[in-house]
């Protein structure tokens, strides 16, 4: 997937180059594609933590029930004890960043811990931490960063097109064209990309959380109660909605769970989770599989 990320930035490129006749275009597209991917490696967690708004907690006294419940989970799953830190928002989410298991940070929000109890909320923790045993914090950073490369270069190469793009009447019109529909679909394709890592990824780790708690039902319970509560957080950055356990926005599917009816293929395709149906539904199977 991030070869696919990769290789859009170099088509936007590449086409530009031929549009404007130019191969430098080309060269410097890859040049501020490895920039950005190095860049958002290194200094992508202090971007969402100040993004999100979070406080981070500096000792155990100010939190002792996550404090304590994180660091179980910690030698359960035989990963380090990542940065706690908090955000005040009385929507009941959480999620996971940094760039590895040692230099990892898991934010919940205020909202959360009163909502849950034990049990529960282990499993939106097992959840979160899976996220960083399974480095989808790196990998989910880094495709926010190109996406949002891919939206800015399209959007750019665009708006150059039509204000500059037209006055070389040697330019072929076919590649004229042609880039003209490469720099709209890109950030299309970018976004579908974009999502589909993320639903993939908070399915690995919902069965992750599994396999460090043993009970499917603590994070299926606190996935239904988060899903029930339809206040959206009042700190929401789109580049960052993916990275939650919950879409922050408050837009969530308890209505077609309730009602038994189903999302359509277009509309999942812009889904930053999985529908919330699905998502229980491979928990339940999960504890039936454990009793049988």
């Amino acid at each position: 997937m991030m070869t696919v990320f990769f290789l859009l930035v170099v088509i936007i490129g590449f086409v530009l180059s031929l549009m404007y006749s130019n191969p430098s275009i080309l060269y410097y597209a890859i040049l501020f594609s490895l920039i950005m991917n190095v860049g958002s490696y290194w200094f992508s967690d202090k971007l969402v933590l100040s993004m999100a708004g979070a406080t981070k907690i500096e000792s155990k006294d100010q939190y002792p029930e996550l404090w304590n419940s994180m660091e179980n989970l910690c030698i359960t799953a035989g990963l380090p004890m990542p940065s706690l830190y908090i955000i005040d928002d009385p929507a009941p989410n959480a999620f996971a960043t940094g760039r590895n298991k040692d230099n990892s940070v898991i934010a919940v929000t205020t909202g959360l811990l009163p909502l849950l109890t034990k049990s529960e909320l282990e499993g939106v923790l097992a959840h979160e931490l899976s996220h960083i045993g399974n480095r989808d914090m790196l990998v989910n950073t880094v495709v926010v960063v190109f996406a949002g490369i891919i939206s800015l270069v399209a959007d750019m190469a665009l708006r150059a097109s039509f204000f500059g793009a037209g006055s070389d009447e040697k330019k072929n019109p076919i590649f004229f064209v042609l880039g003209i529909v490469a720099i709209i679909l890109a950030p299309i394709a970018a976004t579908i990309i974009r999502m589909a890592i993320s639903r993939e990824r908070e399915f690995l780790a919902d069965s992750t959380s599994v396999s460090i708690t043993h009970y499917p039902e603590g994070l299926s319970l606190a996935l239904q109660k988060i899903s029930n509560f339809h206040q959206p957080m009042k700190i929401q950055h789109a580049a960052i909605a993916h990275l939650f356990i919950s879409d922050p926005t408050g837009v969530n599917d308890e209505s077609e769970l309730r009602n038994d009816e189903k999302i359509s293929f277009v509309a999942k395709l812009f889904m930053t989770h999985p529908p919330l149906s699905e998502r229980i539904s491979r928990l339940t199977n999960t504890t039936t599989n454990t009793l049988e």
